[in-house]
């Protein structure tokens, strides 16, 4: 199973824009970690904009 080079660019920026870490870092971490990530930063995101 390949992973699709778009998708793969969209979880790097997303995370670096959020926590600002370097690419090679997040291109380091597993992908399913890398995933984790994503998930963690769209629930504070998600808080956040809820008030909470």
């Amino acid at each position: 199973m390949t992973y699709a080079p778009d998708r793969l660019l969209e979880e790097v920026a997303y995370v670096a824009y959020h926590f600002h870490w370097q690419r090679s870092e997040i291109l380091d971490l597993e992908h399913h970690e890398r995933q984790q990530w994503v998930k963690e930063i769209a629930r504070i995101n998600t808080r956040a904009n809820e008030g909470r």
